[in-house]
């Protein structure tokens, strides 16, 4: 039998699920690699393309493993399966620190990383606020989503701490306590599912897609067989390839240009407050407004982005330009997912999709690197991303109208649920 809210209030589990999000694949291993580019370059000589490549590895373990996980999401229960997950991530994160003097085992204990990790992400936190939030769904995933924003800003400015004071082997010991420290705790206590069993008001509680109005929710074969969701899996590769290979190579753009590397993680900060702030904005803006306009709007701010970071006009709005876009994706995938595909298969879909937004991060990174070893200059694959963002919108505004719009619902309180048709 499933426990209601922690300390009986739905956004308790938003409070739990916006903690754990602070150290998410995304802060921890991507938001910091670009720290430890250098470094390791110092060490071992390696070029920028072979180590942004690892951090590629690591996502495409990851993608694959993430809707295997979506499924035993789906059968299980979030909470069961993420606890061990997390103990997992932050063990195979502290791994890193054991790496020798070796590209490949490098790549290969970033590649058990993305495996071991891929539940430490979004979907099982965002099938969580999706199950307790309706009506005010887009919210609440902004809000949750925002502890990606918030540990952007965060966590790079722990680990460039931990860099220049014990050096980049401690860091990632030091990253993986941190991961243990933050989301065992917060999923523990905070994170659980709503039950079908009565509230404590006696109204009685159904799924939210049993509405006798209400569309059956789709299943896997029937999603992937329509063309809704391969535009908006082509339009979350193409954004995270820009999104994610901009955020990776941001410092070393920064200090190719005279920054030195503590203003340029400092810089970074501006990252992770534009994230959670774009993640905020666009999650209140998709209940409000149909939620493909928004994800265009936010799409094209990427282009501003990266013409005023490429140019040094003004880093700092480049930058808040790309975490606003970077902020916004994320948010989409959960949203998106609920509203045109139904909760009943949403861990395995979320997955799915989940899975295209991790291959662009993984291609976005190598492609910045690989631009920059062959060509000496970024500017090829910044033109490029360009292009991207600009499909990436108009792909977004293709997909039609919501299958699953919100539902009106008998609130109680701080409580929600759907009242049993009379008979």
């Amino acid at each position: 039998m499933s426990q209601g809210p922690a300390l009986g209030s739905r956004w308790w589990i938003v409070f739990g699920a916006t903690l754990s999000m602070m150290v998410a694949q995304g802060p921890v291993i991507l938001y910091t690699l670009g720290l430890f580019i250098k470094p390791l370059n110092q060490d071992f000589g390696w070029d920028r393309a072979s180590i942004s490549a690892a951090g590629g590895l690591a996502a495409i373990s990851s993608a694959i493993a993430i809707p295997f996980v979506g499924w035993l999401i789906d059968r299980w229960g979030i909470r069961p399966v993420l606890l061990p997950i997390i103990v997992l991530s932050a063990s195979s994160i502290a791994l890193i620190a054991l790496t020798p003097n070796s590209v490949g085992v490098f790549m290969l204990f970033f590649a058990i990383t993305g495996l071991l990790g891929s539940g430490q992400g979004p979907l099982g936190y965002a099938k969580c606020v999706s199950g307790w939030f309706d009506d005010r769904r887009g919210l609440a995933l902004g809000i949750t989503m925002s502890g990606i924003g918030l540990g952007a800003a965060l966590v790079p400015q722990y680990a460039q701490w931990l860099i220049g004071n014990f050096g980049w082997r401690t860091a990632y010991v030091g990253l993986g306590l941190l991961t243990l420290m933050v989301a065992f705790p917060a999923v523990f206590l905070f994170i659980n599912e709503p039950g079908e069993e009565k509230a404590t008001t006696g109204v009685p509680r159904v799924p939210l897609s049993a509405s006798e109005n209400r569309l059956p929710d789709l299943e896997v074969r029937e999603a992937l067989g329509g063309r809704r969701f391969w535009l908006i899996a082509c339009a979350l590769m193409l954004v995270s390839t820009v999104t994610q290979g901009m955020v990776v190579h941001t410092v070393p753009l920064l200090t190719d240009k005279g920054y030195s590397p503590e203003t340029a993680a400092t810089l970074m900060i501006a990252v992770g407050l534009s994230t959670m702030a774009g993640r905020l904005l666009s999650g209140y803006l998709v209940d409000k407004i149909f939620a493909p306009f928004v994800a265009a709007f936010f799409f094209l701010l990427p282009c501003l982005g990266i013409y005023l970071l490429d140019s040094a006009l003004s880093p700092v709005a480049g930058i808040i330009s790309l975490g606003l876009a970077s902020g916004t994706e994320i948010d989409m995938i959960g949203f998106l997912t609920s509203r045109y595909f139904g909760m009943k298969r949403f861990g395995q879909l979320y997955g799915y999709l989940f899975a295209s937004f991790v291959v662009g991060s993984a291609f976005g990174p190598y492609m910045m690197g690989l631009a920059f070893e062959r060509l000496h200059s970024y500017e090829p694959a910044l033109w490029s991303f360009g292009a991207f963002m600009l499909l990436a919108s108009t792909l977004i505004l293709c997909i039609g109208p919501y299958r699953y719009p919100a539902e009106r619902k008998a609130g109680t309180g701080d409580r929600q649920v759907i009242d049993v048709p009379a008979t």
